[in-house]
């Protein structure tokens, strides 16, 4: 099967576009003269997967799309399995119509949508296919959908501002690696010339032509070294063990480790939002929210604190002996629980952990961009006061 591109004008005489899989362009042509359609253009849409250049995932922009549309359609009255297609008519993206095309496929063999998204683990995770489950189950599922997709629309903003945040000082040190690499490449090996057959060398102009030296000679080794040993460190992390240490380094790393809390937080607490907001007994919420987590350390500690409460234990006294709910939290869980309205509760403390990263986020740009500007000056000045410093001594040598 082939995807065609066609426009056309319909029965009526306005103009209409979209896709049409057939085995042949004539065979859509005809498929689409039995829709009163009258194509004046049609043309073989190139797969472009095949292409280096192309994405074959489907990204979490296109995910929140996808959920997005579908609860609006579901909201309208428009039944999944229409809905699914009239998403596909308008996403050209291989990626997502692939994705559409399958379960679309699958809705029509009999299958459910939580059914059939749990075929695709890469693009849906467990939370997202155990909420459309539930929401098949009791009707609400235009609800989930609203839900899952403002969760991914924080999600998606969230790593954009991560992104952003460090873009700018990422540059600034990109720029800071070339100067010093023209340095020691062009401009100090045209000054060596100079100093050839003069003894005594000021101790900082020996270091600094036997590091221009030692640049030349080694410098694509120590690119391929970093290739290797970033290739090396992205396959160690791979490994449980690897990824328990690396998780847990990075929670004792001052600022980062508090970033990395609150994020763990917002996922957490959101998810358990959606869950009970759709009905889900507390003790199943916290199973599936705790798989919403990423980190190795923060997960076990959830997962003990699931245990006590499965056992019989209070709810706020579990959660507090994990990091992820200081004493504040902690006593607005205790006012959740005397309520019976812990859905309003783990909202607001997400809410809350929202409004501390975008602070976070603030504070690392407004940090890092100071120190880059800073370490590229210091960095890239000494190195020219060195070379300053060294012209001026030849004449100390001279004489």
């Amino acid at each position: 099967m082939s995807t065609y591109e066609y426009k056309a004008y319909d029965a009526i005489g306005a103009e209409v576009s979209g896709q049409i899989e057939s085995t042949s362009e004539q065979s859509a042509l005809t498929t689409l003269h039995n829709q009163s359609l009258n194509v004046y253009e049609i043309k073989l849409v190139k797969d472009k997967r095949d292409s280096v250049f192309s994405s074959r995932k489907v990204s979490l922009k296109d995910l929140e799309f996808l959920t997005s549309e579908l609860s609006l359609l579901l909201e309208s009255g428009v039944r999944i399995d229409r809905g699914l297609d009239i998403i596909k008519r308008t996403k050209s993206k291989p990626a997502l119509a692939e994705l559409l095309n399958d379960l679309s496929k699958r809705l029509k063999k009999g299958s459910s949508l939580s059914n059939a998204c749990r075929e695709h683990p890469e693009v849906f995770d467990t939370l997202y296919c155990n909420l459309i489950e539930i929401g098949e189950a009791s009707g609400t599922l235009s609800d989930v959908f609203k839900d899952l997709a403002e969760d991914l629309t924080f999600k998606r903003q969230l790593r954009s501002k991560i992104i952003g945040s460090l873009t700018y000082p990422s540059v600034i040190f990109f720029v800071c690696i070339l100067s010093v690499v023209f340095i020691f490449n062009v401009i100090i090996p045209k000054m060596a010339g100079m100093f050839a057959g003069m003894e005594d060398l000021p101790w900082y102009t020996s270091v600094m032509l036997s590091a221009s030296a030692w640049m030349q000679e080694y410098q694509l080794l120590l690119v391929l070294g970093l290739v290797i040993s970033g290739f090396g460190f992205t396959v160690a992390l791979k490994r449980p063990s690897v990824k328990r240490k690396w998780h847990k380094i990075s929670l004792s790393v001052p600022f980062v480790g508090t970033a990395v809390e609150t994020i763990e937080r917002i996922r957490f607490n959101s998810g358990l939002a959606m869950m009970i907001r759709s009905g889900v007994p507390i003790d199943q919420a916290l199973t599936l929210a705790n798989g919403n987590i990423n980190n190795a350390i923060i997960n076990k500690e959830i997962g003990i604190a699931r245990l006590k409460i499965k056992q019989g234990g209070a709810l706020s006294p579990a959660l507090s002996q994990t990091r992820l709910y200081p004493a504040f939290y902690v006593s607005l869980l205790e006012v959740g629980e005397e309520s019976g309205n812990l859905e309003r509760v783990f909202t607001e403390i997400a809410t809350r952990s929202r409004n501390d990263f975008e602070s976070w986020t603030q504070k690392l740009t407004t940090l890092l961009e100071p120190l880059m500007i800073l370490f590229m000056g210091g960095f890239v000045g000494s190195v020219v006061v060195v070379m300053l410093l060294s012209m001026v001594s030849m004449n100390d040598i001279g004489i």
